[in-house]
């Protein structure tokens, strides 16, 4: 069993998702740095912490050498940063890439997600994070956000079967004949999942939420000797870094959101404006096909004729799921999953040609791969990550769940006319996995953020952006006081050390010389 109506409306953001194939071919490739030359470790920041802090913001950090020039640490931090308690400190994991040349201070990197590791991007794809110019001024900071990877790691289930089961198995009740027996079960699911993440991982379940992150990200700027906090947040990690200067203004110093989200969006919201993304995503790319890939492209680049074939296979595989060569089935959710990772960056669109060409012809592969890819999924069925783990425990304790059966029947209809080609038709459950989570949102309801007090903040928004669409960039430049927009005209997710000049230069003079944009370069 698995809850097919969560991962049809919020799909993982990030670099994690969006260019899995360029890290992983970048992972292990940089030999760069001094390794074995002795590097000073920064002393505390002399800024004063609040009160009962003081130990964690005073602690003096052990970096260790960790090969190719890389140097790693663990942090201490408190599980609840509104009641600190030795007893139930936690550790942050955090790796870091000395300045090759005249340093200006340290840049902390958040890859996104969220569930996405900090670490593992710069650790393993230093080069696809950041520019060279970068990597000379500035010591390059990665760390795994509490519930991610080496920081309190979220666990739910240790069989990787069973995480199987829960993101392809399928529900032995029709959705369209017994739509209350399909609701059960994947309800069912949905309550063992949050009940197994609860079990393996204890009480640091309750305190994975963005606002617990964004008090590390402000200890971590204090214990690697740093006032100001210098941010480079793709995606989700725009949230982080939003967050951040609504939460520390006088720490901020250079801030770039690239791919950024609108943290007032309602959860429901975020799944509506990525389902319009990806259907727009989905039709530049049809449009394209035949120009890109001649004989290669199976389409005609006429929507009228193309859209409707791709809506056929949504409900050909909904109505009878086609066996994979693993024993797992694919279904419209599998598909979609499989587009969607491919939907994130143009680079990608080539496995669309053989995605679809095969799922015509009845074949599983190509979906199989782009959707294990998506969820970290290693060729031998184990989890190379905790990826989505993470994910789950943090969006369901940073948003209010809606379980009004009126309101989700309205939000259905929304659902099916922002994406048409790929809405598939099930019953309106809602958000299971959150609803039923161990832990809930304590907040107010009101996630908006201005960073009064900020300096000038950059936030890039990509017109063609299907995970984090335009829009949520021009909203989150305009709701924050010192936010300037740059727009990138162009297809997929973030634009940041991407190649082009324009935006890579806008960022670059920004963190090196503190060049603000007087307007909006509208990059090309």
């Amino acid at each position: 069993m698995t809850d097919r109506a969560i991962r049809r409306r919020t799909r993982i953001t990030g670099l994690a998702a969006a260019a899995s194939v360029v890290l992983l071919a970048l992972a292990g490739c940089y030999s760069g740095g001094f390794p074995g030359d002795p590097i000073a470790a920064p002393t505390p920041t002399a800024t004063a912490p609040a009160d009962g802090l003081e130990a964690y913001y005073g602690q003096t950090v052990a970096w260790d050498d960790c090969g190719d020039g890389f140097e790693c640490a663990d942090v201490v931090a408190p599980l609840n940063w509104a009641a600190p308690d030795p007893a139930t400190d936690i550790t942050l994991g955090v790796v870091r890439k000395p300045a090759t040349g005249d340093r200006l201070g340290s840049l902390f990197v958040n890859p996104g997600g969220p569930g996405a590791s900090g670490f593992d991007l710069v650790r393993d794809s230093v080069d696809f994070a950041v520019s060279p110019a970068l990597q000379e001024r500035y010591d390059i900071v990665g760390w795994d956000p509490r519930g991610v990877g080496r920081s309190a790691p979220v666990t739910c289930y240790t069989d990787p079967k069973d995480m199987d089961d829960f993101l392809f198995g399928l529900p032995a009740a029709n959705p369209t004949s017994d739509p209350q027996g399909w609701i059960d079960e994947v309800t069912a699911s949905a309550v063992a999942f949050g009940d197994a993440c609860l079990e393996h991982t204890g009480e640091v379940l309750q305190y994975i939420d963005t606002l617990s992150t964004v008090h590390d990200l402000d200890l971590l700027r204090a214990v690697v000797g740093d006032d100001q906090l210098h941010y480079l947040g793709y995606s989700y990690g725009s949230d982080i870094g939003a967050y951040y200067a609504d939460e520390f203004p006088e720490h901020v110093g250079r801030i770039v959101l690239d791919g950024a989200t609108d943290p007032a969006l309602s959860v429901f919201d975020v799944g509506l404006e990525q389902a319009k993304g990806f259907q727009r995503a989905l039709e530049n790319y049809l449009v394209a096909c035949p120009g890109l890939f001649g004989v290669d492209c199976p389409f005609s680049g006429d929507l009228a004729v193309d859209l409707p074939r791709i809506r056929a296979l949504y409900d050909r595989y909904d109505a009878s799921p086609a066996l994979g060569a693993d024993g797992r089935y694919m279904d419209a959710g599998v598909l979609d999953t499989a587009m969607s990772a491919a939907l994130y960056s143009q680079d990608s669109w080539e496995y669309l040609n053989v995605l679809f060409t095969q799922a015509e012809a009845g074949q599983t592969e190509m979906a199989f791969l782009l959707a294990d890819f998506y969820y970290d999924r290693n060729p031998d069925g184990t989890y190379a990550t905790n990826m989505f783990e993470a994910f789950y425990a943090i969006y369901c304790v940073d948003y209010p769940v809606e379980t009004d059966p009126a309101v989700l029947a309205e939000q259905e209809l929304l659902l099916q006319q922002a994406s048409p080609t790929t809405y598939r038709k099930l019953p309106p459950i809602g958000d299971a996995v959150c609803a039923n989570w161990p832990f809930h949102y304590l907040g107010d309801g009101d996630t908006s953020v201005t960073g009064a007090g900020a300096p000038p903040i950059l936030i890039i928004a990509t017109t063609g952006d299907p995970a984090t669409p335009y829009e949520w960039g021009v909203r989150l430049s305009e709701a924050m006081e010192s936010a300037v927009l740059v727009t990138y005209n162009g297809e997929g997710h973030t634009a940041y050390n991407k190649g082009n000049r324009c935006v890579d230069t806008t960022v670059d003079d920004y963190f090196i010389d503190g060049t603000v944009p007087t307007a909006d370069p509208d990059c090309r």
